[in-house]
């Protein structure tokens, strides 16, 4: 069982700055509200600063960055009806409740970190290096929310103060870059104010080196190279981070804040918990959701245990028996046939297997024969929707990734790239690929692109790098793919998923649409191209 103080702190202060402060009368035949606190009695003390930083963590992005990958060609939106789905299909648009949804969750959380730096100064006689802290954790988390509103809607409202009703309705929209500049601003300040690490009471908490592996993204997804290299290159020299020795662990109970960890959401089973296990999870394992289910199109990226892709003349790849001699990471993060399931029954996913994971034997079971693994831990099977697991959102692999791929892009090919690319491939007990040895851009580019889609599946990256590659309309097209098995007849019969058409349109679908519920409310927002 986790006791991480950490955890049960920020449950305690979820509500601190979430609901409206107002002051008390003296009036003894006043009803005071027991629903919150009163400003008067509230930032007297850092006790009250901690549990004021701490509710800064409650809008950080959990379990919805795996729906970002199944609006991609790696995953899929398995029901239909799901609102994601529409997405996926290019059937959306502005009054779409999960563009809502991402908008609002963002802006609520940075409304609390523009409410709480302009009044943790208030408490008297507090440490200044414990309020800097705070103010780097606040400064952190609010470009984290920038760094997907960017990414997702382009420009945004730039809000850096608590604002009133009215002054909302005159907001207008910053232009991309400038909504990047002021990002880059916040976590280098941040930065200088945050400590490399924690003690145990602490772990979770955003460190210096979270926020420079945040300006990395950040300059990864603005195009800005150079600038991207050198934060990741911060991160790599603070000499606090390195990779997990067991990829197939990484996403444990066990492996909970080790040290390739730069920044997760924290939770805490029967405390502060999530439905990951019911949400992902197959059908056969107590009703699992798969909510999102890995694509063939997926699959087909894992190399060869020899390091090639299945399409390479002398790969040795058999359709017929697809998930031999690969890439471990295939097995690790993605459940196959023949796998051992949590329950201790084995995954059957051909429409044939009469099992209740067999495609078609209900709209929940996977449509395309996989499931996702990752996350997927048989200490959650007994209450599914009481999932205590972190949930990572920057690890130490993708700063690898990012510094490799910076550098490509700059024409900066030398031996610390292939380092990056090479610790990845073959940095762990169990994951052994052979190393690369390419120099020329174009061929390290398409290696650093396929390294990012399989060593990162489903942990909410894919996104931004079909957008930022502009690749989307490549691989965002037509149905949907699945697993490859033989019919009564020694056939092989690749499954495609039912109902599954995708579209992309990209004059339009680069960037979502600012939701019209906001341009309802404020006409002054302009509205993206297209939409």
């Amino acid at each position: 069982m986790k006791t991480n103080t950490f955890k049960h702190i920020i449950y305690s202060g979820i509500t601190v700055i979430a609901l409206a402060l107002t002051s008390c009368d003296s009036n003894l035949l006043e009803t005071v509200p027991n629903d919150r606190l009163s400003e008067d009695l509230f930032w007297k003390t850092e006790g009250d600063a901690k549990l004021a930083v701490n509710s800064l963590y409650t809008d950080l992005d959990s379990t919805n960055i795996v729906s970002w990958d199944g609006v991609t060609d790696i995953a899929h939106i398995n029901q239909s009806f799901n609102v994601d789905a529409y997405i996926e299909a290019g059937s959306y648009d502005a009054t779409s409740s999960k563009i809502y949804g991402e908008w609002r969750k963002a802006y609520r959380g940075i409304r609390a970190v523009n409410y709480f730096l302009e009044n943790v100064d208030k408490i008297p006689g507090a440490n200044p290096a414990v309020i800097n802290q705070f103010k780097g954790e606040a400064k952190a988390l609010r470009a984290y929310y920038y760094i997907k509103l960017a990414g997702l809607y382009g420009s945004v409202p730039l809000v850096t103060s608590s604002i009133s009703i009215d002054e909302g309705r005159l907001l207008v929209n910053a232009p991309v870059e400038e909504i990047w500049n002021f990002v880059e601003k916040e976590l280098t300040e941040a930065a200088a104010l945050l400590p490399t690490s924690y003690g145990a009471a602490d772990k979770g908490r955003v460190t210096k080196g979270a926020a420079l592996g945040l300006l990395a993204r950040a300059n990864l997804y603005a195009g800005r190279y150079q600038k991207a290299a050198d934060a990741a290159d911060q991160v790599i020299k603070l000499g606090v981070y390195g990779l997990y020795d067991s990829y197939e662990k990484l996403f444990s109970y066990a492996a909970e804040n080790n040290k390739e960890v730069i920044l997760d959401k924290q939770y805490l089973k029967d405390v502060y918990q999530h439905n990951v296990f019911a949400y992902l999870a197959p059908y056969s394992q107590k009703n699992g959701g798969s909510t999102v289910v890995p694509t063939k199109a997926l699959v087909d990226t894992y190399e060869t245990l020899e390091g090639k892709k299945i399409t390479d003349a002398g790969s040795g790849y058999d359709p017929a028996k697809p998930y031999v001699n690969r890439d471990p990471r295939l097995r690790f993060s993605v459940f196959l046939e023949g796998d051992a399931l949590p329950s201790g029954i084995t995954f059957q996913p051909r429409p044939t297997s009469s099992t209740a994971d067999a495609i078609g034997s209900t709209y929940i079971a996977s449509t395309t024969g996989f499931n996702i693994k990752k996350y997927i831990n048989t200490e959650d099977f007994a209450n599914p929707t009481n999932s205590g697991i972190n949930i990572i959102l920057l690890r130490y692999a993708e700063i690898l990734l990012t510094y490799a791929e910076a550098k490509i892009e700059l024409g900066q090919v030398d031996a610390s790239v292939l380092a990056a690319i090479n610790q990845i491939r073959n940095g762990r007990a169990d994951v052994k690929q052979p190393s690369i040895t390419a120099t020329a851009q174009a061929a390290l580019r398409d290696i650093v692109r396929r390294e990012r889609a399989v060593e990162l599946a489903f942990e909410g990256q894919r996104l931004f790098d079909i957008r930022r590659w502009k690749i989307a309309e490549n691989v965002m097209t037509g149905p949907v793919f699945g697993i490859t098995y033989p019919d009564n007849t020694g056939k092989l019969i690749t499954v495609q998923a039912a109902s599954s058409n995708r579209v992309f349109d990209p004059a339009r679908h680069y960037l979502w649409p600012i939701p019209q519920k906001e341009r309802d409310l404020n006409p002054n927002l302009k509205q993206n191209p297209n939409w």
